[in-house]
């Protein structure tokens, strides 16, 4: 064919595909036997049957997947215009919906009305239009489905401070289970990326500074979302946020721009994409609010194309962040929301979740202005799709109710948040071993604004109306004592505010008390999208909380429920005892009784490094030689004010228990570039209690081409050990344990001595050796 007749085809193709109207080509009824809606056909035929029977209207519909919230302002209204998108009849430039996001969240009675309704949808969707393409519906899921009744899990750096995966992929499993069987599809896992500034409030939907972890609990998350079979009625997609980061922004506010250098972007953030999507598949992607590098992510073909699609082999769909179109506004970038919507499209933006003006009627115009090509739309309308066949929605689009109310928090599911409670919480302090007390104790003053505030423990990203009973500190601890234990509590105080409600009363308690337990940090009003911080110190008046009861003598025990690393410099220095507990989840209280009391060994372990103070930021393990330097050779102390190292470092939690490191092997002693390097040692318990120890591995390249990280981390393992039992432990070192990017941005391994530390935390190294890749 020749060049002038190809471009003869393609202009009478956009001709008769936006030019005539719809109605042309549309029929009343499609043949159950064409090709699309034959399951024995190969997916891709499938999809080309069916994009070419699709009208401009219909594909533009696919591409649209809104927030009901955006679609009235009272519940009825909204479900009501969520039945007329379905059908193709809210709008008259747009035909049915793609889908919805967070559907779920509005039907507050549980997961029967939720069925329910999603059933609706789904029947108005493939029995009441013409086409008959069911609905994608995506729901929020960081630690458990957002929806009334479903499980909560600890969130952030609660479940990173297991250092557990098994764990991690049960309970996103779990949560993808809660997910679909009320007929949603698609969960969202918030923010993938490393802690790079607890400022940031998102932050307690992250999981670790540290690549190499978040790249593992990546895989985890994508396993248990997606496992090997998407149509089976326990998996969903799992939605990856926000990429390619957002959690470095200018200044630790919420969607500043991110100034990275590409080093950065591809040492520190691209490790956790990598591994969700080049390795485990991962089939959606949300794109971030910042700007990297001053250009806007929604309108970045370099991002949203080369690198993630060609680079990372991204096969699946991109979705808007909520109002990320308007991003490009106030960014500066587009004049007005058509020719946003034109950006977004053309960098690779494939749904809009917000019911933004760019990917509606006007996206029509610009389509049949030249602005967007029909070949950006129908590629944008294919990846939907593919997701939905694989999803099996066009087999059965339909749930089954009852088996929805006795999936979402099943029993085995609210065991699962008990244990991911137990093992993310961290033992930060333990003086004169205070800790565990005596359950036959005489009496407890139970303290603070968090001691018995069910909703504070939470977290960001729950459901507005929660059903279920959730376990405070306050109800675990007097459920854990003997019945002659007296226990009294005194709120104390507020989160945050002047209002001082009872110090007066608290002291008097903690002052009758053999013990006082002080529950204080943060609750969602103050951690959690879009609630940044300047200063990491407790908010309010709750240090002088601490101080008050401190001084009354009692023994005091402090009981951190956070979302960020706090600088509690006084408390550290002062109260003997003190346990970080994260946002817990709803089973959070009865985990830190079953702590405190000894029924379980803590084996937390910090995956965020603990400031002093919010201007020694920004503060991770993994800085560079010239801090170390700094740190350790200089005439000067780095800060003439604070000392300059942090209040707790990364990898860093205390037992009940302790451990005693030996035997540490290495072979090869060298080996080349591609080669692999085992090493291992045996860990001990040497104490009298049952308890587990995180082993860290964490390597150093002694001499390389470019600056390279005093100290990395490249392998962990969590060992369960009874009193007395000890374990050999085993890792494997290979190319993408070693490589580094050299000054030409290549993977390389480059020849030289490895160092290798081996211990408790990344300073308390109890084990070092060393290794050398040869030419």
């Amino acid at each position: 064919m020749n060049s002038g007749l190809r471009i003869y085809l393609f202009c009478l193709y956009l001709i008769m595909t936006t030019l005539v109207p719809d109605h042309v080509f549309s029929k009343d009824k499609i043949d159950d036997q064409l090709s699309y809606l034959d399951p024995s056909q190969p997916i891709e035929r499938r999809i080309d049957d069916l994009i070419a029977r699709m009208t401009l209207k219909e594909k533009i519909g696919q591409l649209n997947v809104p927030r009901p919230k955006e679609l009235g302002r009272e519940l009825d209204e909204q479900l009501s215009a969520c039945k007329l998108f379905a059908r193709g009849d809210l709008l008259q430039d747009i035909g049915p919906a793609g889908g919805f996001f967070t559907m779920g969240l509005m039907l507050e009675q549980g997961p029967r009305q939720q069925a329910e309704f999603m059933n609706e949808l789904q029947r108005i969707a493939v029995q009441e239009t013409r086409l008959k393409i069911p609905l994608i519906i995506v729901e929020e899921g960081t630690h458990g489905c957002m929806t009334s009744g479903a499980t909560i899990f600890p969130e952030g750096p609660a479940l990173g401070s297991t250092w557990d995966m098994d764990l991690i992929e049960d309970i996103y499993h779990a949560a993808a289970r809660e997910t679909r069987a009320i007929g949603s599809n698609h969960l969202c896992t918030l923010v993938i990326e490393p802690i790079r500034d607890p400022r940031l409030g998102r932050n307690v939907e992250a999981y670790s500074e540290d690549p190499y972890q978040c790249a593992r609990i990546a895989e985890a998350i994508v396993q248990g979302n997606q496992g090997d079979d998407l149509s089976d009625n326990d998996r969903v997609v799992s939605v990856l946020c926000h990429f390619p980061g957002q959690s470095q922004p200018f200044g630790g506010m919420e969607r500043g721009t991110m100034e990275i250098s590409e080093r950065t972007l591809y040492s520190v953030y691209m490790p956790a994409w990598e591994a969700g999507i080049k390795k485990c598949g991962a089939l959606s992607v949300m794109a971030t609010y910042p700007a990297v590098d001053d250009v806007p992510v929604h309108a970045s073909p370099k991002y949203l194309t080369r690198i993630l699609r060609q680079e990372l082999d991204f096969q699946g769909h991109v979705v808007s962040e909520g109002a990320g179109l308007n991003t490009l506004l106030y960014e500066g970038v587009a004049e007005d929301m058509k020719q946003a919507g034109q950006m977004a499209i053309n960098a690779g933006v494939d749904v809009s979740i917000w019911y933004e003006e760019g990917f509606l009627a006007p996206m029509v115009s610009s389509v049949r202005e030249g602005s967007v090509s029909m070949q950006t739309i129908d590629q944008a309308v294919r990846r939907v799709l593919r997701v939905k066949f694989l999803l099996g929605l066009f087999e059965q689009p339909f749930v089954d109710v009852d088996r929805a109310e006795k999936i979402v928090h099943c029993q085995a599911h609210q065991e699962l948040a008990l244990k991911a409670a137990r093992e993310g919480i961290v033992l930060l302090k333990n003086e004169n071993k205070l800790l565990p007390l005596d359950r036959d104790i005489h009496s407890i003053a139970v303290i603070g604004p968090n001691a018995d505030a069910g909703r504070n423990q939470l977290g960001d990203y729950v459901a507005n109306k929660v059903l279920q009973d959730v376990v405070t500190v306050l109800e675990g601890i007097r459920s854990t004592v003997s019945s002659e234990t007296r226990v009294r509590y005194v709120k104390g105080c507020e989160i945050m505010g002047d209002t001082v409600l009872e110090l007066n009363a608290a002291q008097k308690a903690a002052g009758e008390a053999d013990v006082a337990i002080v529950v204080v940090g943060e609750d969602e009003h103050t951690v959690g999208e879009p609630n940044d911080v300047a200063s990491l110190d407790l908010l309010g008046h709750q240090e002088e909380l601490i101080k008050t009861i401190y001084e009354t003598g009692t023994p005091t025990i402090v009981v951190l429920i956070n979302g960020r690393p706090l600088s509690i410099n006084w408390t550290a220095e002062h109260v003997p005892a003190i346990l970080e507990a994260w946002m817990c989840g709803e089973r959070g209280g009865q985990a830190i009784a079953e702590i405190l009391f000894g029924e379980v060994n803590p084996s937390g372990k910090l995956t965020c490094t603990f400031p002093r103070h919010s201007g020694q930021l920004p503060m991770f393990y993994n800085y560079k030689p010239s801090k170390k330097y700094w740190l350790e050779n200089t005439w000067a102390p780095a800060y003439i004010d604070i000392p300059p190292t942090p209040l707790f470092e990364f990898g860093y939690g205390l037992s009940y228990t302790t451990f005693e490191y030996n035997n540490l092997k290495i072979s090869p002693e060298s080996t080349g570039p591609y080669g692999e390097i085992q090493i291992s040692l045996e860990i001990r318990n040497t104490g009298q209690i049952a308890g587990a120890e995180v082993v860290q591995l964490y390597i150093n390249d002694v001499i390389s081409s470019v600056t390279t990280p005093v100290r990395e981390l490249k392998g962990f393992e969590k060992v369960w050990l009874n009193p007395g039992e000890s374990k050999r432990v085993e890792f494997t070192l290979s190319f993408e344990h070693l490589f580094l990017y050299n000054r030409h941005m290549e993977r390389v391994v480059e020849p030289g001595t490895f160092e290798v530390m081996v211990g408790s935390s990344c300073n308390d190294i109890r084990l070092e050796d060393m290794f050398i890749i040869v030419n």
